[in-house]
C-alpha cells in the first residue's frame, strides 16, 4: 500500500479505490475502508467531500456511530472544530444512557445507546458512519437524538446504498457521501 502516492487530479471520490474487497467471507462486510483511513490524503479529501454539503449550516456537535463512524466522525469534528459524541453499542458507557434496538446490514438485532447529558433540546447533530448499507444503524441512531430533543443536522458516510433504508433516510435528511452517481449502482449491488 503506497501512502504517499496522491493523484495529479483528485476528483471527487478517487480516494474510493483505496478500500480493500472482503477476503473473509459473507460474515464480514463487503468492503474495507481501513487502508482509506490510512492515506492521509485521501483521508483529508474524504472528509472534506462529506462536509462539502454542510459548509455554512449549523453544526453543534458530530457524533459518530460504534465503531468506524468514530473515525470518519472525529475526523470531521476536528475539521468541524466541534465536540464529538460517540453513540455506542449498548453495554459500553458507565454513565446513564437512553437505548434503542436495531437490526443491523447483517439482519442482527443490537441495541445502541447514548449519553442522556449529551444532547441538549434543539442540539444539532451531524451523525456520521462508516457505511448506510441498510439503514437500520443510522435510523436507530436518528431515534436517539431526536428523543433526546436534538436535532439532525444531516448524515454523512462514505456510502449510502439506495436500499429501502437509504432512500427512506436521504429522504428525510441533509446528507452526504462520497460515491459518484456513476459508480453508485456498483455499489449499491456490493460489486
Amino acid at each position: 500500500m503506497d501512502l504517499c502516492h496522491v493523484p495529479a487530479t483528485r476528483e471527487k471520490g478517487w480516494y474510493l479505490a483505496l478500500m480493500a474487497p472482503n477476503v473473509k467471507g459473507p460474515n464480514y462486510a463487503w468492503l474495507d475502508p481501513s487502508r482509506l483511513y490510512c492515506h492521509p490524503q485521501g483521508l483529508q479529501d474524504c472528509v472534506a467531500d462529506l462536509l462539502q454539503p454542510f459548509q455554512g449550516d449549523a453544526v453543534d456537535v458530530v457524533a459518530g456511530i460504534d465503531a468506524m463512524g468514530f473515525i470518519l466522525g472525529a475526523a470531521a469534528a476536528a475539521t468541524l472544530r466541534k465536540g464529538f459524541l460517540a453513540i455506542r453499542k449498548a453495554g459500553h458507557l458507565c454513565v446513564q444512557t437512553a437505548a434503542q434496538p436495531y437490526t443491523d446490514y447483517s439482519g442482527r438485532e443490537k441495541v445502541m445507546e447514548v449519553r442522556t447529558d449529551a444532547i441538549a433540546p434543539g442540539l444539532r447533530v451531524l451523525l456520521v458512519d462508516q457505511w448506510v448499507e441498510t439503514g437500520g444503524t443510522m435510523r436507530a441512531a436518528i431515534e436517539l437524538v431526536e428523543r433526546l430533543g436534538g436535532v439532525v443536522a444531516g448524515v454523512a458516510a462514505i456510502c449510502i446504498e439506495n436500499s429501502e433504508g437509504g432512500k427512506w433516510i436521504q429522504e428525510r435528511y441533509k446528507c452526504s457521501h462520497c460515491v459518484p452517481p456513476l459508480l453508485q449502482p456498483r455499489f449499491d449491488q456490493h460489486q
